[in-house]
């Protein structure tokens, strides 16, 4: 029997792709009284690298203590993280709907990096809580794209609570012309990397 692992994620794709390798979960996501959109709050000369993997790791120990307060039953955590990099610039989820349009222009005829970090909580065969971590660095090629096909995209309203303001599996896909690295990390989270750190913790995938 396989232990439990909660998903502190509300993103669908996070779910898909476990689901994609047969991982039973369950969700593990903040309350009201938090505020996860403070833990993405980038620091002021941060990198793209040391950002994405420290919102990670931060999300992780809210969700442990998250578990904790909830007398949940003992369980792993698994968390993710994703930020889109043009050169040292962070481009994050959009706030609004300009902000969307501008950042697809930055990335139309560009080169950018796709960043997923992810990290596991869980409980060794010695009840000691261990804490491990990947990182999954790909590239993507964008095609340039005229204006108005970038404005119809951002009026579908797809762009909004995506870092990058595009989803690799929506019809951003179109103007994709080359990857480098983890389809599954570009989608939001490295299925090799999470394969790999849930078995050390006792999975059979």
């Amino acid at each position: 029997m396989m232990p439990i692992l909660y998903l502190a994620s509300q993103s669908p794709r996070r779910r898909q792709l476990l689901d994609q390798i047969g991982v039973a979960h369950e969700l593990l996501l903040p309350g009201e009284d938090e505020d996860a959109e403070a833990l993405e709050a980038v620091r002021a000369g941060e990198s793209p690298d040391d950002y994405v993997q420290r919102v990670t790791l931060a999300k992780l120990k809210a969700a442990l203590e998250r578990r904790g307060r909830r007398g949940l039953p003992a369980g792993a955590v698994l968390c993710a993280d994703t930020t889109v990099a043009l050169g040292a610039d962070i481009l994050g989820k959009p706030a609004n709907a300009d902000e969307a349009l501008a950042t697809l222009r930055r990335l139309s005829g560009q080169t950018h990096r796709v960043l997923t970090a992810v990290a596991l909580g869980h409980t060794d065969a010695q009840g000691a809580e261990q804490i491990s971590a990947a990182l999954s660095v790909s590239t993507v090629r964008f095609e340039a794209v005229p204006e108005d096909r970038l404005a119809a995209y951002v009026a579908s309203g797809e762009p909004m609570g995506k870092a990058g303001s595009y989803a690799i599996q929506s019809q951003a896909a179109a103007w994709i012309s080359h990857i480098s690295g983890s389809y599954s990390g570009i989608m939001g989270l490295p299925l090799h990397e999470t394969a790999r750190l849930l078995k050390v913790a006792g999975w059979v995938l």
